[in-house]
C-alpha cells in the first residue's frame, strides 16, 4: 500500500492505493467518477482517457501511485467548463455519439487538445483523436460535431 496525494477535478484527495491499483480503477472505484470507461484495459481504444497535469493519457496504463502529486481531471471535472457543454451540446446535435461509450474519452481528448490549442488545425484534432477508437458513429460526424462547437 502507498499513500498519494493528488487533485482530482479541483479537489485534493489523500488516499491508500495498491502497488497495481490503475488510475482508472482509482477513480472508478476509489472515488466514484465513473464517467471514465473501461473498454480494453490495454491502452488501445481510448474509453478511459482522462487528463494528467494537462496531457490526455489512458487511465488504464497509469498505476495510481505514479500520480503522487499530479492534477487529474475527468469528464465530470469538466461540468462547469463552457467549451466542454459546447462539444457535448454539439455532439448530440450533430451526430457525434450514438452509443455514447467512447465519448467520455474523446471529449476529454478533444479537452486536452482545445488547452494548448484553442483552434487547432484539422491535422491536429485527427492527431489527438488517433488513440479514441468509435465503433458507432466513425469520425466525421465527431470532428463535425467538434468544428460546430468551435464555431459557437
Amino acid at each position: 500500500m502507498s499513500n498519494i496525494k493528488v487533485k482530482v477535478n479541483g479537489k485534493l484527495i489523500d488516499a491508500q492505493v495498491t502497488g497495481q491499483m490503475h488510475l482508472l480503477d482509482f477513480v472508478r472505484d476509489k472515488l466514484s467518477l465513473t464517467a471514465t470507461k473501461e473498454g480494453c484495459a490495454v491502452g488501445e481504444c481510448g474509453a478511459c482517457t482522462v487528463i494528467m497535469d494537462g496531457n490526455a493519457v489512458c487511465s488504464c496504463l497509469v498505476l495510481a501511485e505514479q500520480c503522487d502529486g499530479a492534477e487529474i481531471t475527468t469528464l465530470e471535472g469538466l461540468s462547469n467548463d463552457p467549451m466542454a457543454k459546447k462539444l457535448q451540446n454539439a455532439f448530440v446535435e450533430h451526430g457525434g455519439v450514438q452509443c455514447g461509450f467512447c465519448t467520455p474519452g474523446v471529449l476529454m481528448s478533444t479537452s486536452a487538445l482545445l488547452a494548448k490549442h484553442p483552434q487547432p488545425s484539422d491535422e491536429q484534432l485527427m492527431d489527438a483523436l488517433e488513440g479514441n477508437i468509435c465503433r458507432c458513429t466513425g469520425y466525421q460526424p465527431i470532428i463535425q460535431s467538434i468544428h460546430a462547437a468551435l464555431k459557437e
